[in-house]
């Protein structure tokens, strides 16, 4: 599988970004896809992630209410959009996948890993 993200950029505290994941190379109706991101100086933390055939959604803690995850089936695209932006939200942000039933955690161990996408919020 080949992930291609794209939508980062500079916002202001409390303004939004869409992130777009673009995904290739087999059918991804056995994996969950998702974000992880890596601000500053600290380790990689998840973010968000869909499950392909279900739509079931996880968010971590510090972005659910303001984050929102989808996919749109038909272009094999995962978005993340992302409201009320914090200056914490800063970071390098990737694309990643794994397949659903494995015991693979999407910030740790991803099986297929896109490029990464700055955002930068300004406070």
């Amino acid at each position: 599988v080949q992930l291609q993200a794209s939508g980062g950029g500079l916002a202001q505290t409390g303004e939004s970004l869409r992130l777009s994941c673009s995904a290739s190379g087999r059918p991804l109706n056995t994996y969950k896809v998702g974000w992880v991101r890596q601000a500053p100086g600290k380790g990689r933390a998840f973010v968000a992630a869909i499950t392909w055939n279900t739509g079931l959604t996880e968010y971590n803690s510090p972005v659910k209410g303001r984050f929102a995850i989808s996919r749109d089936i038909v272009n094999n695209v995962v978005y993340l959009d992302m409201n009320s932006l914090k200056p914490e939200d800063t970071a390098v942000y990737y694309c990643v996948a794994i397949v659903a039933a494995s015991s693979r955690l999407l910030h740790l161990n991803p099986e297929y890993q896109g490029r990464g996408t700055l955002v930068t919020v300004s406070s």
